[in-house]
């Protein structure tokens, strides 16, 4: 008698490779709405990409859009070694003479008699060190007349005992005691010496030092006779003729004898140095061709996520894409477009700024440069605003306000980048609804072939034991 049986059904059933092949193709819409997702997901970050982009392309044109940028103003001199200087806010164009007749110095003492080393002892004692300008009866050498003391200045008293007694004890002790005076070690050929020097220059920052105890060498008031220490350099102001006029500086550096300019004198001279301030056009050239370069950024990338490479026979994330193909064709259309608020020049390429064929502009410097010889017009091609029609304004202008637009919170970008975001995040609640059920699925499978299984296997068993049977009763 035959054994009652089915393909792969029974006791030698394989449950797990059936069920594994009948659950992998319930898993097919899963793996299809993953790949999706995946799409989704690319041209999420494209737009990140973009966005990007476009932030940096609109930060170029608001620097153009700003009117400090067209108001700076570049400052040079005749004789940069003996007059430097830079211009910052509210500097006026034109020319000024700059004679440099003293330059501004600190007061510098240094100990007469020569000391074996630094580790040599002086003595024990105080040093009272007070600020103030030196009067003189303007011979030369001077005669020191007076010292008054510097107003909101302290007088500073340096107790020196044992143990700071050497020569480098007394410089560290004069160092840390914060007097407005520094000092320092100098080394000879007959030995060691002690300098003091006023921590900044000017009249009113020399110094004169009252000694007492055994550091009677180390005093200096010249008003008295106690001149132990030698001055090697008195405290004067810088003096410099501006324009003719006679102006006086604590330092070398003039930051308010002309609006706008800071002068540095660096030695004086016998023929003025004559200071030029003009409008800086390089500045403003180079923000020209940052925006240009920041917008070619733009343009390249959306070329590449939106096109078609007919070769390859793939697509860009963004190809077929309404927003991204939008974005790239309103912004060439900005780009290429005109305005009657600059006079002569109406077109960005009538400044040098010129579209290719691949939508990228090229600079041609030469016709850049001779734009900038009519700053007011070039300002007017940027940042010009008409107020009865926008699509008339300058072009940083319309590149700002477009770019605003698009990546404000309801913006076309935006809102594109939130509609993504929104199907990935429904395909993943999908994808869970559908392993959820792809579970219970299995596990129903599992039961029933696995329920199968065994009445086939006590099937099979009764078919065995009626054919043995059988077998008993023919013998």
């Amino acid at each position: 008698m035959a054994t009652i049986s089915s393909a792969g059904i029974g006791s030698g059933l394989n449950v797990d490779d059936l069920v594994s092949k009948l659950v992998a193709a319930e898993r097919t819409p899963i793996t299809q709405l993953a790949r999706k997702t995946e799409g989704l997901k690319t041209e999420l970050s494209s737009y990140g990409k973009v966005q990007s982009t476009l932030a940096t392309l609109r930060d170029a044109a608001s620097k153009l859009t700003a009117p400090g940028t067209w108001s700076g103003t570049l400052a040079t001199s005749s004789d940069t070694t003996a007059v430097s200087v830079s211009a910052g806010a509210g500097a006026a164009i034109g020319n000024v003479s700059v004679e440099v007749k003293n330059l501004a110095s600190s007061q510098t003492l240094v100990s007469g008699t020569p000391f074996a080393s630094s580790t040599t002892t002086v003595g024990q004692g105080s040093l009272t060190i007070t600020l103030g300008a030196w009067a003189t009866d303007g011979a030369n050498p001077p005669t020191y007349t007076g010292f008054t003391d510097k107003a909101g200045a302290t007088a500073v008293t340096i107790n020196i005992g044992e143990g700071q007694d050497t020569l480098a004890g007394i410089r560290d002790a004069i160092n840390a005691a914060n007097a407005g005076v520094t000092a320092s070690i100098v080394n000879d050929a007959n030995g060691s010496r002690l300098t003091m020097r006023s921590t900044a220059s000017g009249e009113t920052n020399g110094f004169r030092i009252d000694a007492g105890g055994g550091l009677a060498d180390l005093g200096y008031d010249p008003r008295v006779g106690v001149s132990s220490l030698i001055q090697t350099l008195p405290a004067q102001n810088a003096r410099a003729l501006i324009n003719g006029i006679d102006v006086s500086s604590e330092s070398n550096t003039l930051k308010e004898a002309i609006d706008g300019l800071n002068i540095t004198l660096l030695k004086t001279t016998s023929v003025p140095a004559s200071v030029a301030v003009s409008q800086d056009k390089d500045s403003i050239k180079k923000l020209i061709t940052d925006f240009t370069t920041a917008y070619n950024a733009v343009n390249a990338l959306l070329r590449e996520q939106t096109k078609y490479d007919s070769a390859a026979k793939t697509a860009g994330p963004l190809q077929g894409d309404s927003t991204a193909v939008g974005l790239q064709n309103q912004l060439r259309s900005i780009m290429g477009g005109t305005t009657s608020l600059a006079g002569s020049i109406g077109r960005l390429a009538e400044l040098g700024l010129e579209p290719g064929s691949d939508g990228n502009i090229k600079v041609t410097d030469s016709k850049l440069n001779t734009g900038l010889s009519d700053l007011d017009s070039v300002k007017k091609l940027f940042m010009g605003l008409d107020g009865t029609n926008s699509s008339n304004d300058g072009f940083a202008q319309r590149i700002r306000s477009y770019i605003d637009g698009a990546l404000n919170s309801d913006g076309r970008l935006t809102s594109r980048q939130a509609g993504l975001q929104k199907q990935i995040d429904n395909n993943g609640k999908r994808a869970d609804q559908l392993e959820d059920r792809v579970s219970m699925t299995e596990a129903r499978l599992r039961a029933r072939y696995s329920a199968l299984d065994t009445q086939m296997a006590k099937l099979n068993g009764l078919s065995n034991y009626v054919t043995q049977q059988l077998a008993k009763l023919n013998e």
